[in-house]
């Protein structure tokens, strides 16, 4: 198994995650996002669309886009399950996680900070104003939905990490390790967030943790 990652990826964040809680190891690539690595043949062959990250696993084609790799482990490897079993509660799952994934992170990859800089000239202060709305939009949303609703235990759902979980901590530390969002009004995110953050799988796979990371 092999993982094209880059430590500052977000999506990346959550397969790692994801990996570690069902114990699998994958011999990790990285893809210098800063550096325009994403965009050399020999990795457009991998990902044609050139985004982080992309799982090979075994003989069959490269898995890309993050949310669609972690149905795909969820699935092959079921143990333990990052999904319920009550269509239901699933979608309330699902939900969670695309809250942030789907809702809030495409405002926010390099390309669209690059498009605000170099197309729409947007300076520094503005474009980090266009970083935070979206970012703390998507964490209001979060709370809202967990602080009033019975599934919400030690995770989002229950007492167990979730797809929901493994979306939610990579934006949360996104938010927070890079541009200062604060949960000072969102105390059931930030209690979930201390939760996931004693478990090894999201320690491990912590930006800060990676081979790649800017120690500067």
């Amino acid at each position: 198994m092999q993982l094209y990652s880059f430590w500052r990826s977000q999506a990346a964040f959550r397969v790692r995650i994801a990996l570690g809680l069902k114990g699998l190891e994958a011999e990790m690539t990285y893809v210098d996002l800063f550096k325009g690595a994403q965009c050399r043949p020999s990795y457009r062959q991998v990902n044609p669309a050139m985004l982080l990250p992309t799982l090979v696993d075994g003989e069959g084609p490269p898995l890309v886009q993050s949310l669609a790799i972690l149905e795909y482990l969820d699935e092959v490897y079921r143990e333990p399950q990052l999904l319920p079993k009550d269509p239901r509660d699933r979608a309330h799952v699902r939900a969670l996680a695309y809250t942030v994934a789907v809702d809030a992170h495409p405002f926010v990859v390099p390309r669209v900070r690059n498009y605000l800089q170099s197309e729409l000239h947007l300076d520094e202060p503005a474009r980090m104003r266009w970083l935070q709305y979206w970012l703390d939009s998507a964490t209001r949303v979060v709370e809202e939905m967990l602080s009033n609703d019975a599934r919400t235990g030690r995770f989002c759902y229950g007492d167990g990490p979730t797809l929901a979980d493994v979306c939610l901590i990579p934006h949360l530390t996104s938010a927070q390790m890079l541009y200062n969002c604060r949960f000072d009004s969102q105390p059931t995110v930030r209690r979930i967030l201390t939760e996931c953050m004693r478990i090894r799988a999201f320690t491990a796979a912590h930006p800060s943790n990676q081979a790649d990371a800017d120690r500067k």
